[in-house]
């Protein structure tokens, strides 16, 4: 590490320091420390868990210990080496496993959108080095990109476990480069609430367009993945969605989007009196029961046509009875059964961390950036909160829906 001067200076000899050693030393030593600590954590956490320490003697012991096994972290002092133990009865969960486990996903994510984006390597290499404290060769960064559209691949075809009684539906278009043109390319999105009340993402699948087919297509797969127990489908009236859903799931009921309603009976209504007019439609789904919220609507449609509004009393007459599925359901579910806006708030956040890649070279590599924004986000509160009490939903006596709206 250092060594003495040839030539002395004032009677006294002059050491020379090796930097390059001493920085060796000193990151071996923050290392080291680093992975004292965080074992000393994993063992605080299995102590917390067992309710005693290793080898006491204890009335209030509720689990014991059953060795360890090794895992290595990356951090920024290096790459660790961690004895995370084993218990015999419970399953050990770190948080210090599952912080890991985040960083992970969100790298991951972040090397995938570098790469749609037209990040450089050598860029890369900056930027992984910044994430994980360790610079990753080319070589290394392609292997990982592979390993992420396998694993993204590997979470798009899970099996889905359990039951879904509520299930959302949508289709997002971005831009893929075609032949030397730029086309636009569906991918299409499911999130459901399990039994438990909790929101999961289902499924991402690239469409040709949101047809038939291609909805057909992406129910089948998520039926044979699993998906079972759905008693509302919430969507927008895409007439390809609503027929390849009565034959994948004809035993649940189709919710219309109350918002792309409005939106759509807002086509025929001049300007001026789209305020109006709103006022009216909310009326309709203020009501406390399907019966009344038919009644009302028989009503807005007179009002519609007294108005000269014709075509928007037309699209009230043909749809209003599709938006009213929900008021067959808990009222306490209501206001999150009655609109797709659970799936839209995702679709907008997909919209945001696509938009600065413009068009994909493909729809493979738009799918996958989809489906790793999803993953990410299926990690966070969104997934670990829960969203309904489903227990509303047990011994749930929902009577015959009526055909059509009177008037």
């Amino acid at each position: 590490m250092s060594s003495v001067a040839d030539e002395p200076r004032d009677g006294m000899k002059l050491i020379e320091i090796d930097q390059g050693q001493l920085r060796q030393h000193v990151d071996g030593l923050v290392r080291d420390a680093v992975e004292e600590t965080l074992n000393a954590l994993l063992d605080a956490e299995a102590d917390a868990l067992c309710n005693a320490k290793r080898y006491e003697r204890s009335p209030d012991r509720t689990d014991y210990r059953a060795g360890s096994y090794p895992r290595t972290l990356q951090t920024k002092a290096g790459e660790v080496e961690l004895k995370v133990p084993k218990l015999r009865r419970a399953t050990f969960e770190s948080q210090v496993i599952e912080r890991y486990r985040r960083r992970e996903s969100s790298v991951e994510e972040a090397l995938v959108e570098m790469y749609l984006a037209g990040v450089s390597v050598r860029r890369v290499e900056d930027i992984t080095a910044a994430l994980w404290g360790t610079r990753v060769s080319p070589s290394t960064v392609s292997e990982l990109n592979q390993k992420i559209y396998a694993r993204i691949h590997a979470w798009r075809n899970r099996p889905l476990t359990g039951e879904h009684p509520y299930v959302y539906l949508d289709g997002i278009w971005l831009s893929r480069e075609f032949g030397g043109e730029v086309r636009p390319v569906a991918v299409l999105v499911a999130i459901g609430v399990n039994a438990d009340g909790f929101r999961e993402i289902l499924g991402v699948m690239e469409g040709a367009k949101e047809d038939t087919e291609s909805w057909r297509a992406f129910l089948r797969n998520l039926k044979e993945r699993g998906l079972k127990g759905v008693q509302l489908v919430v969507s927008d009236k895409c007439l390809g969605l609503v027929e390849a859903l009565g034959e994948c799931f004809p035993e649940a009921r189709w919710q219309r989007c109350v918002v792309h309603f409005y939106r759509n009976a807002f086509t025929a209504v001049p300007t001026g009196k789209v305020r109006e007019a709103a006022a009216l439609l909310k009326a309709i789904h203020a009501q406390e029961d399907r019966e009344a919220a038919l009644a009302k609507a028989a009503q807005v449609v007179t009002k519609l046509e007294a108005m000269r509004l014709g075509k928007a009393a037309a699209v009230v007459r043909a749809g209003v009875a599709e938006t009213l599925a929900y008021m067959s359901f808990p009222r306490e579910h209501w206001t999150r059964i009655r609109t797709n806006n659970p799936l839209e708030r995702l679709n907008r956040e997909i919209r945001r961390r696509t938009r600065v890649v413009g068009a994909f070279p493909d729809g493979e590599s738009a799918l996958v950036l989809v489906a790793a924004r999803l993953r990410h986000v299926a990690g966070t509160t969104w997934g670990l909160r829960r969203y309904l009490n489903t227990d509303l939903l047990k011994d749930l006596d929902r009577p015959p829906e009526p055909a059509a709206v009177a008037g």
